[in-house]
């Protein structure tokens, strides 16, 4: 590498039109002059290892795949590093590598830290005092950020106390004395173990390595590339390498035009992009006029027009109303030269956006050699784009990866930690078994049936008790039931039993206080146990892959110190264990795409596509909103000596302005996001104000926005379909069913579509996990408690027979102890619903014969070619004078009386022609005179009974009406339409979504009645 002369600029700028790491990489092999040697002696310094693999591939590119020797590539900003500058041949001092404490693991610091903010908020409030695990942990994690903030300053904290004078509020008093964790415990704590945080380690690598150049300048080449100089430390070697004979430093992309005024005015400003390297250049002693432009060889001049316009653009606000100054400057052809591979679009949700950007990246797939790259800061917008991409069968290379939560490992091990947490209720249990890992130890589809069978016939319902036991018990309740008979429940018995012995282990020891690594231990040891299979164990199925693998190397690391966390309750584990995942990425080695790229913004500053995007530009999401801290306000943190949160917004603006340098851009938005209206990033706003300024042509940024939109739309729009109308199936004659009972009879007139869901399809609702109580769970085991009690005394109430009715009750209380929510809610209702019943008892038997009580019956409907109806009267009374009553039981309401008269609640009067006919068991023959209904809520009002009279007349009525409804369904044409009649729809209809009744109800329908 030659010399340069005497008076010629250590500092340059590589403009943001050009790519930074293919412009180094020429720069630098012609500075080597074809020497091979002296390419390899020189030290090139980067802000992260991203940007050092960018430079290589543009070495590679450069020599067209012949082997080249490489300088040595090193990053500054990764606090991982190998210990990159600490080593001889660099000249750091001798005695450095004795002082240097070593850095602490992060995992240890948090947990360390956890517990001293346990220490200090029982010192404060009292030992009963105490916050769960996790939020001792969170705070732990905000407190290490400001550590690092503090560190990477290179602050004190006992500036501190100063901060907190007698007329501040007593709410900073308490936060400075909170803050003593850091500022006086925690240095305690790491001069005891000799060690520092990375970011201080980091801080003290650069500042020795600063010294140790200022004190012995290398004879080698020194190239710091790419930093702004945004960490003091950074700033500081910078520093120094300009000032090294051999050595230089280039800025991305610094304004060298800037006047005075500006430059006075960007020095004043954080969030302008400018900032954080114009007061690198003051700390040397340079104005930008000493800087100068990288030489970029063999390449022609770059059309400035569109840099000097975004440079007017983002000028510092006092200055903005200078722009219509610049009116001459940047005529129209000119404008639409500059811009016109810029195009804004502005979508109106997020998900059009993220159609939009995959469009757009798909395109480019389409010329050979091509790349296109998302550059953005949400990340939700970019999983968004990554799941579109698919659609098309591409991954593309996401730099951030896939968060380890959502991964399939992370997933099952943060399902099996709720499961041990909070216990086996339904969900949870459900959630974890039936994860894709969970095996059980059996085969997989073995496994998976005997859930299923264990999920339908025992778990769905009312939420059990959340104990292994309480399963049991469910298992035997449902092997027991008689609508389970045949069903082979039996066999469930030895898969729970098993279940059981994989899971009590760990349940037992998540039931108290343990140490975490306890915790831990057991967690890992079940979700191995359960994921293997009867020939494979599951650590070999667990870990493997590429989500197993990032979670195992975490897993190890928190093993590590997982003592440090001490013990915890177990109901607190999920929560920790969730904490510990989050921020955690798996990025996948192979199988991406090689052109298609999703970049955050500091790796885009250094890294060049194509096509380059820049998605999310939303106020909120780029740039962030510019928050100070739980801990100090802003004038605080200036007192203190923290930079502004502004300066993290100046940043942003830099390496937008860097990305919008690229031959091809696009920048998109979404108008809402999460249904919510969104504003548009600060940057994008001024931008369009200048350029109306300027009286640019208003369609210069988003003249071929219309038709990408459309594309957009177009691609998901389902083919132009004829009107839905309500489904009318035909099934033949022999499908049709020759029986129903007495209440789906109201289902046939009402929707006889549901009636043909349940007859003839035979499907039945499933119900809910973990559901609260149903109306039909209560009015089941309540009929079951009144059927007992008529049973046992059909005649007179004894008082004998008024200590049995609360003795049911009670046991019936009872048994719905197995499923909480149940009893609790029901448990009182009970009480009042059997104090009723015993005084109703008393008024309506002082007139009877006899109580019939759950009496079942089947009669074959005169006149309708066989049909049969059949039925249970819940209950049936004999009268002294000979006709009969027959009364139903309703927790929930009733029929109308109008309903009734008019037959559209046929059931009662339906009981009553099946008891004329004699069709029930044991019960005579008869005239039933009257029709009650018993609506037992146990509310306020525990029950009502409401009571219609009936002739024979219109019991005869209806049942020539029923034999007339199933002449017409056995005719094969005739269809059974979904709600003929919608005024008389079915209040509720487990069968409306197979109707898809929201699709067509707005149709007209005919209106119709057996």
């Amino acid at each position: 590498m030659s010399e340069r002369s005497g008076g010629r600029a250590k500092v340059y700028s590589l403009a943001p039109e050009f790519a930074f790491a293919d412009a180094l990489a020429e720069g630098l092999l012609d500075r080597a002059g074809g020497s091979p040697e002296a390419l390899g002696e020189m030290l090139v310094l980067l802000p992260n290892r991203r940007a050092g693999r960018s430079l290589r591939e543009a070495f590679l590119r450069r020599s067209e795949g012949k082997p080249l020797l490489l300088p040595r590539i090193l990053a500054l900003g990764d606090q991982d590093e190998e210990e990159l500058l600490l080593s001889d041949p660099l000249g750091l001092p001798d005695e450095a590598g004795s002082e240097l404490p070593e850095a602490i693991d992060d995992h240890q610091r948090l947990f360390r830290l956890s517990r001293l903010v346990e220490a200090w908020r029982k010192g404060v409030e009292g030992a009963e005092a105490r916050q769960s695990a996790a939020q001792n942990l969170r705070l732990a994690r905000e407190l290490a950020h400001l550590l690092d903030q503090v560190e990477t300053e290179g602050l004190s904290f006992e500036r501190l106390e100063k901060l907190a004078p007698e007329d501040f509020s007593e709410h900073w008093g308490k936060t400075v004395a909170f803050l003593k964790i850091v500022s006086h415990y925690w240095p305690k704590e790491e001069s005891e173990l000799q060690v520092a945080s990375a970011a201080k380690r980091r801080r003290l690598l650069l500042e020795w390595q600063a010294a140790a150049w200022e004190r012995n300048p290398p004879a080698f080449p020194v190239i710091a590339a790419g930093s702004t100089g945004s960490i003091p430390a950074s700033a500081r070697l910078l520093r120094v390498v300009a000032s090294l004979p051999r050595g230089e430093v280039i800025l991305p992309g610094f304004e060298r035009e800037m006047g005075a005024e500006v430059w006075e005015a960007v020095l004043e400003d954080p969030s302008h992009p400018q900032y954080g390297m114009a007061q690198l250049l003051r700390q040397m002693g340079l104005e930008p006029k000493a800087v100068e432009a990288w030489p970029t060889v063999g390449k022609p001049a770059k059309d400035e027009t569109r840099r000097q316009a975004l440079a007017e653009a983002l000028r510092p606000a006092p200055l903005t109303d200078r722009w219509g100054e610049k009116q001459r400057r940047f005529p129209e052809q000119t404008l639409r030269e500059a811009f016109g591979k810029v195009t804004k679009i502005d979508c109106p949700t997020s998900r059009e956006e993220a159609l939009v950007i995959a469009l757009a990246l798909r395109e480019v797939l389409e010329e050979s050699g091509k790349t296109a790259a998302l550059v953005t800061t949400d990340r939700l917008l970019a999983q968004r784009v990554a799941a579109e991409l698919r659609r098309w069968k591409i991954e593309i290379d996401d730099s951030a990866g896939e968060p380890l939560a959502e991964t399939a490992v992370g997933g099952y091990l943060r399902l099996t930690a709720k499961l041990l947490s909070e216990g086996p209720t339904a969900l949870n249990l459900l959630a974890a078994l039936k994860h894709p890992k969970a095996r059980g130890g059996e085969e997989e589809g073995d496994f998976r049936r005997q859930l299923r069978d264990f999920e339908r016939f025992v778990l769905r319902g009312p939420a059990p008790l959340a104990t292994l036991s309480a399963l049991h018990r469910l298992l035997e309740e449902a092997i027991k039931e008689p609508r389970n008979k045949g069903r082979g429940l039996e066999k469930l018995r030895p898969w729970l039993a098993e279940a059981t012995k994989l899971l009590e282990p760990a349940l037992k020891v998540f039931g108290s206080t343990r140490d975490f690594s306890e915790l831990l231990e057991a967690h890992l040891r079940l979700a191995e146990d359960l994921a293997a299979t009867k020939t494979t164990k599951g650590a070999e199925l667990l870990w493997r892959d590429e989500d197993g693998e990032a979670a195992a190397k975490l897993l190890r690391q928190v093993m590590e110190s997982a003592a440090l966390l001490g013990k915890i309750p177990g109901r607190d584990y999920a929560e920790v264990f969730e904490g510990l995942l989050a921020g955690q990425a798996v990025r996948k080695p192979y199988a991406q795409h090689p052109r298609l790229f999703i970049w955050g913004a500091m790796e885009a500053r250094l890294q060049r596509a194509d096509r380059m995007i820049l998605g999310g530009l939303n106020e909120g999401t780029w740039p962030r909103e510019s928050d100070p801290g739980p801990w100090m306000s802003r004038p605080m943190r200036q007192a203190f000596g923290l930079p502004s949160p502004e300066r993290a917004i100046g940043l942003a603006a830099h390496d937008f302005a860097q990305a919008l340098g690229a031959e091809e851009v696009f920048l998109t938005r979404a108008d809402r996001v999460e249904g919510a209206p969104s504003v548009p990033s600060r940057w994008l706003l001024r931008l369009e104000t200048f350029l109306k300024a300027v009286d640019a042509p208003e369609d210069l940024l988003t003249g071929k926005a219309e038709r990408w939109l459309s594309w957009a739309e177009e691609l998901d729009r389902a083919a132009d379909l004829p009107p839905l109308s309500a489904p009318e199936p035909r099934p033949p004659l022999e499908a049709r069913p020759q029986s129903a009972s007495v209440t789906d009879i109201e289902r046939w007139q009402r929707d006889p579509y549901a009636f043909y869901a349940k007859k003839v399809l035979r499907l039945s609702r499933l119900d809910e996990l973990d559901a609260p109580p149903s109306a039909a769970e209560r009015g089941t085991a309540i009929h079951e408690a009144l059927e007992a009690f008529g049973e046992e005394f059909p005649e007179a109430v004894t008082p004998a027979a008024e200590a049995r009715l609360f003795a049911i009750f009670e046991e019936l209380k009872a048994k719905m102890d197995l499923r909480p929510a149940e009893g609790a809610l029901w448990g009182p209702r009970l009480d009042r619903i059997a104090r009723w019943v015993i005084a109703q008892e008393k008024l309506r038997r002082a007139g009877l014969a006899r109580v019939y009580a759950e009496r079942s019956g089947r009669m074959e409907v005169p006149g309708a070619d066989g049909f049969e109806l059949y039925g249970k009267a819940d209950r049936i009374e004999e009268r002294e004078g000979g006709d009969f009553a027959v009364l139903d039981y309703k927790t929930g309401k009733p029929p109308s009386k109008k309903d009734l008269e008019a037959g559209r609640a046929p059931q009662l009067v339906l009981e009553a022609a099946m008891l004329k006919a004699g069709a029930f068991e044991e019960v005579p023959a008869g005239e039933a005179r009257e029709l009650t209904y018993w609506r037992l809520s146990g509310g306020r009002e525990a029950g009502e009974e409401q009571s219609l009279a009936v002739t024979p007349e219109f019991v005869e009525e209806s049942l020539a009406k029923l034999a007339r409804l199933v002449l017409r369904y056995r005719d094969p044409a005739m269809p059974y339409r979904a709600r003929p009649r919608p005024e008389l729809s079915l209040r509720f209809n487990d069968y409306a979504h197979l109707a898809r009744i929201k699709e067509w109800a707005g149709d007209e329908e005919e209106e119709w009645s057996p």
